[in-house]
């Protein structure tokens, strides 16, 4: 699977983008301007960015408590994002949803969920409603390495499997289930050897290679839109921060995280090493990108600061009963 130019030069500004939002965002957050809990995920951004360049509108993701990542590689509106966080009438529900369940059905973006794992089953309940109306396309359920121990994870894909649906299962392994490491909680080396009591793909990845993801994702969502059911696919990464702001993350072994956060390792500055020297990008063109990305990032910051609080009636809509 070649990429072009522009391919490459894609993913690298969705993985701007995403870094940007997250890293403002912190700042935001240790500044008091924005309030509730915010799962950061800085460090991972090149498991969204490969995962969501081979999906259109009409495939659907099923996101995580830190899914600003999932939500603005598939295309979500950063400014009603950002109004979100800040609890603003302009944000995706008005403020209501905060940062851990913000959707967008209109592009395919189901919700994020704050329970461990509860988007998995809920991703095979889209995939059998693409399926029932004849649509081409995939449903992805994002989730990390602590939900892989969940009864709601293996439920899920054995029902995948035995009824084929096309659902494919991405596991982003970042090193921690909050803070317990998946050498402590499992006697797998890999979490994709899982898919195997399932009788389906199980392939693991450099989750910190966004040309790594992409390929393993286009065959994937290729197996599922045939009809031959799902794939574990599991992207070995790394968290930066915390569980949350306000983690000190002392559960890391330091001489560990200053590895994975060397710009051999992290995914951002790496890319950009390979886009230089394999001719796909210049420094100029990089830089471009990185100004058009803050610009972009700051005019969302801009909008949402400016943006109305919602009305005291707003709190009666959108609720089952008078």
């Amino acid at each position: 699977m070649e990429l072009a130019k522009q391919e490459y030069l894609s993913l690298y500004e969705t993985m701007l983008r995403i870094r940007g939002f997250e890293e403002r965002s912190r700042e935001l957050m240790l500044e008091g301007r924005l309030c509730g809990f915010l799962h950061l995920y800085s460090g991972e951004e090149a498991v969204a960015a490969g995962v969501c360049s081979e999906l259109s509108d009409e495939d659907c993701i099923c996101s995580t408590h830190r899914g600003h990542g999932h939500i603005i590689a598939k295309g979500g509106s950063i400014p009603k994002m950002m109004a979100e966080l800040f609890g603003k009438d302009t944000g995706y529900s008005q403020g209501k949803s905060g940062s851990m369940h913000i959707a967008d059905m209109d592009i395919g973006i189901v919700g994020a969920n704050g329970i461990v794992g509860a988007c998995i089953p809920i991703a095979n309940g889209v995939a059998f409603a693409l399926r029932y109306k004849n649509k081409d396309a995939v449903s992805v359920a994002f989730f990390g390495d602590g939900a892989t121990n969940r009864g709601t994870f293996h439920e899920a894909l054995n029902l995948a499997a035995a009824w084929k649906l096309p659902t494919v299962f991405v596991c982003e392994n970042n090193g921690f289930g909050m803070s317990t490491p998946p050498s402590r909680a499992t006697n797998n080396k890999y979490l994709s050897e899982r898919a195997t009591a399932y009788n389906i793909p199980g392939i693991t990845v450099d989750g910190n290679d966004p040309v790594a993801v992409k390929r393993a994702m286009a065959v994937a969502a290729a197996r599922a839109k045939k009809g031959d059911g799902p794939t574990l696919l599991e992207c070995v990464t790394w968290r930066h921060h915390g569980h949350y702001i306000g983690d000190p993350a002392l559960y890391k072994d330091p001489e560990l995280q200053k590895k994975w956060l060397a710009p051999e390792v992290d995914p951002i500055p790496r890319f950009e090493k390979r886009l230089l020297s394999e001719g796909h990008a210049s420094e100029a063109e990089l830089e471009e990108i990185r100004g058009r990305v803050h610009a972009e990032i700051e005019a969302a910051v801009a909008f949402a600061a400016d943006s109305p609080e919602p009305p005291p009636d707003s709190m009666y809509e959108n609720v089952y009963s008078e």
